[in-house]
């Protein structure tokens, strides 16, 4: 008895990770940096397709080891289904190096020799599991050779026994046949006829087969397009779609017109190629999006044409396809940027609905507090060097009450903290690390030189804070300071894919009244400042929240929300505090730091306590703080 359909498509083939040269228009012997990505077409297409909202899952090898877990790791974080992922003990995770010289030439090297995806075998596929997608993706290299062959086979003949569609995306690549050198890893066409052989043999059981011309040359083993065309046609009564590169795509679901401009057609999107690479799979992941959920196929074919216009315009191949809203958005609105990664609104969109998940609830000590420390440390006689290992035991406190539950974190600096960050991160913490100087009005990072540069060194997963002291009454001259540095700390964390921050201290400068905060945030949302999160200081009523969640509504539905800040008040007034945030649905919940650590910082410094007293005591300031705010907002 097969399992009910609770998955929309499985694709089935190489997952390889992707590092992709950042410098562009330079040969792959002169790249410095790269960026990692899932790669692999199979791979490539379950993530793209999931992100247009279908539910998709994969199934290959990876190695045991970090490579093979962070693909595992990353689909999961796409919602792509794992269960077809098989770790093997015995080979490691392909790699490929690819880089953009040109407009023209796109240099890639695969790393593939004995590589898991390529053991995957009839063992690893499990019929029931086929049988529980509406369709089937397979690849043209998983035939290339007999152990791979012998599992794509098998998971055809489950798939058409359970009545599943087959797909066929041809991916024809000379080099992963054995028919190119290792430095001709970007070779697109060489004849073959053992090629021809080995693909003709699936075409009579597919719905759906995809390629590019060259790649239907081998699937038809004729050098002709249109007479490659109609041997596929000879054999097959799958719709086929021509991938025509900048020209879109032409669709035949019968017969093979004379000009083959005669297929159907959908809109296309003339844009600017800036890397060709993985355009393919997010052309495929969109026309699947339509396919599957039964729309014409002009639609599918503007979909797909539109996703590998997104592709074509940005540098990676899986991070750079669409989401179904963007797609949406862009569909309906246009871009007024030929070079789509250069459109503000497309790219904060595409920033929002692929980040990677955070906690819909914080808990955070706020420990990054450096000024006052010095002063504390200073005044006590101690050095400075006590700092960092005091946070360490702030952190350990916050473990104490976290107890391996989700939704804690810490704020935690690099100037007395760089310790103290790697035991966060071991514990598996949101955390928000601080980049402004400390005090400073105009803000001043604290970072010299280029932000960003010094943002590439930070773990993915911490949130760039950054402590703005700005009240709208302030003079102009001021205003245009602090925007600016706001301004490049947001360039500088969206550069290096960094979540950010903005904490707005409002009533430090002027009198806060129930517009005070959000005329700030009206403000720097004019500037085309979206943080990601907000820190705001506890607000005079009820109102005031009630104008800031109208705020971040009207001009970032997409944003985190908001953590409440302490401001070294009384357990009391903090409690307080909290009752008037908690009619707020976007306040998340908060990060309290002298609260919590200033009597137990002033008596371990001092030498009155030892290091279990002073967990002891953080720990029972944080524990009774934690549910009220939760309990009573949903936050």
């Amino acid at each position: 008895m097969t399992e009910p359909q609770i998955l929309d498509v499985i694709t089935l083939g190489r997952a390889s990770v992707d590092l992709y040269g950042q410098q562009i228009g330079c040969r792959l012997e002169d790249t410095a940096s790269f960026a990692k990505a899932v790669g692999g077409c199979p791979a490539n297409i379950a993530i793209g397709t999931a992100r247009l909202g279908l539910r998709s899952a994969l199934i290959t090898r990876v190695g045991d080891e970090p490579m093979g877990r962070f693909i595992r790791e990353q689909l999961q974080r796409e919602g792509v289904s794992t269960r077809g992922i098989v770790t093997d003990p015995a080979r490691l995770t392909a790699l490929v190096l690819l880089g953009v010289q040109d407009e023209h030439q796109f240099p890639l090297i695969f790393y593939r020799d004995n590589c898991a995806d390529m053991a995957l075998c009839e063992a690893d596929i499990d019929p029931a599991f086929i049988a529980s997608a509406g369709a089937l993706v397979v690849t043209g290299t998983h035939l290339s050779t007999e152990t791979v062959r012998a599992a794509t086979w098998k998971a055809l003949r489950a798939a058409k026994a359970a009545g599943r569609k087959l797909v066929f995306d041809i991916d024809y690549r000379p080099n992963l046949w054995g028919l190119a050198g290792h430095g001709a890893g970007d070779a697109r066409y060489i004849a073959s006829q053992r090629v021809t052989q080995q693909v003709q043999p699936i075409l009579p059981d597919c719905d759906l087969i995809v390629g590019t011309e060259e790649e239907f040359r081998i699937a038809g083993g004729q050098e002709e397009v249109g007479a490659a065309l109609r041997a596929v046609r000879a054999v097959t009564a799958a719709t086929l779609v021509l991938k025509r590169g900048p020209m879109g795509c032409v669709v035949f679901p019968g017969g093979i017109p004379d000009d083959l401009d005669q297929g159907i057609r959908g809109a296309g999107f003339p844009i600017e190629v800036y890397n060709v690479l993985g355009a393919g799979d997010a052309f495929m992941s969109g026309f699947l999006r339509g396919w599957l959920k039964g729309e014409p196929l002009e639609t599918c074919c503007t979909y797909a044409n539109a996703c590998g216009a997104f592709a074509v315009s940005r540098l990676l191949c899986s991070p750079e396809i669409p989401t179904w809203p963007e797609l949406q958005f862009f569909l309906q609105e246009g871009s007024p940027q030929r070079a789509l990664r250069k459109d503000a609104a497309l790219n904060h969109l595409h920033w929002a609905t692929t980040r990677r998940p955070q906690p819909e609830t914080l808990m955070a000590l706020a420990i990054d507090h450096r000024a006052q420390f010095e002063e504390l440390a200073d005044r006590l006689g101690v050095p400075r060097t006590r700092i960092e290992p005091f946070k360490r035991l702030a952190v350990a406190a916050a473990a104490e009450v976290a107890a391996g539950r989700t939704g804690f974190g810490m704020l935690l600096d690099g100037t007395y903290g760089r310790t103290a960050l790697f035991d966060a991160a071991a514990h598996r913490f949101w955390i928000g690390r601080p980049v402004e100087k400390p005090g400073s009005r105009p803000l001043t990072f604290e970072i010299g030189g280029d932000l960003g540069s010094h943002l590439i060194e930070w773990p993915v997963d911490q949130v760039v804070k950054c402590l703005c002291f700005y009240h709208p009454e302030d003079p102009e001259e001021l205003k245009a300071q602090q925007e600016e540095r706001l301004l490049a700390l947001r360039d500088a964390s969206r550069r290096v894919g960094r979540e950010f921050l903005v904490e707005i201290i409002a009533g430090k400068h002027g009198p806060l009244h129930d517009d005070t905060v959000a005329r700030v945030m009206d403000r720097l949302y004019d500037l085309d400042i979206k943080p990601d999160w907000w820190k705001l200081e506890p607000q005079v009523s009820a109102q005031a929240w009630a104008r800031i969640d109208a705020t971040i509504r009207t001009r970032d539905p997409l944003c985190r929300g908001v953590v409440l800040l302490g401001l070294e008040a009384p357990e009391e007034e903090l409690l307080a505090a909290f009752e008037v945030a908690a009619a707020s649905p976007l306040v998340r919940g908060f990060a309290v730091g002298r609260t919590i650590f200033a009597a137990a910082a002033e008596a371990w410094l001092s030498g009155s306590i030892d290091d279990a007293a002073a967990i002891a005591d953080m720990a029972q300031r944080f524990c009774p703080a934690y549910p009220s705010l939760g309990s009573q907002s949903g936050a």
